[in-house]
């Protein structure tokens, strides 16, 4: 009887504690820059509008925070060859992003909701600096994701994306999900969770800038990337984001309204 107690004791205690950390813990921001880090250079000419106006800009990738959707409607980076290291970091906790003046969805949200926090701008993307890594831990930078969809065809684009940064040594990324009315919600926040993703590359040569764009469904599919491919127009209309808003008229409306694959080497 003496011992049922105790276990009884015991379990009520981790209950208890499992509890107060859900509803109470909240991590802190003690991370900061190392020597080294550098804020990235992302050309203007291939910077997309913001719907918002509530554009944020952390040192390796820059975002626009839709707070209506919590969660960013774009995030755009660069990605350089010499960014992609193996190196081993610790996972941090997703904390709120403290540049967003409407704070971003609290990471409890996502808690027994079924989806992953999917990342934007990839972790495995920034392995080069522990800073650069916590960076994308913000929860400005994470969607709800079916887990089957995040570690399966989402993934699949992402290692293509990192092939694409090694072969032509630095590309840009624009990378969300497709906010709309209507979208299921998870959370105390309402969560919206997109039913598209979209990613747009491109890259920059002195003789030519190419582009390549892709839409897919939230689910997982086995089917070919080079399916999902889609114009960067399409995009727009889908999102209202004017991608490429400072570009020269003329090469903006060939680039945006063609679909060039033969421009993109897939593994």
């Amino acid at each position: 009887m003496k011992r049922n107690s105790i276990y009884i004791l015991l379990i009520s205690l981790c209950v208890v504690g499992f509890w107060l950390f859900e509803n109470f813990y909240n991590p802190s921001n003690s991370f900061g820059p190392e020597e080294g880090d550098t804020e990235a250079t992302l050309p203007i000419e291939f910077w997309p509008s913001s719907t918002t106006g509530a554009v944020v800009n952390h040192t390796y990738y820059s975002l626009s925070y839709n707070e209506p959707f919590e969660q960013a409607e774009w995030v755009f980076y660069k990605l350089d060859k010499s960014q992609l290291t193996e190196d081993k970091r610790k996972r941090p906790y997703f904390i709120r992003d403290p540049k967003v003046i409407t704070k971003s969805a609290d990471w409890r949200n996502y808690s027994g909701s079924g989806y992953d926090r999917g990342h934007l701008c990839p972790a495995g993307d920034r392995r080069f600096s522990e800073y650069a890594y916590h960076e994308t831990f913000y929860t400005s930078n994470i969607t709800p994701q079916d887990k089957y969809f995040n570690a399966g065809i989402w993934n699949r684009l992402e290692q293509q994306t990192r092939y694409w940064a090694k072969k032509y040594g630095s590309i840009y990324v624009i990378t969300g999900g497709i906010l709309e009315n209507s979208l299921p919600t998870i959370g105390n926040e309402a969560v919206a969770v997109p039913r598209y993703f979209y990613k747009i590359i491109t890259r920059k040569t002195k003789e030519e800038v190419a582009i390549i764009a892709f839409l897919i469904k939230h689910e997982e599919s086995q089917r070919p990337l080079k399916e999902f491919a889609v114009t960067v127009d399409s995009l727009e209309r889908l999102t209202g984001i004017d991608f490429f808003k400072a570009m020269p008229g003329n090469l903006q409306q060939g680039l945006e309204s063609t679909l060039e694959l033969k421009n993109w080497k897939f593994y």
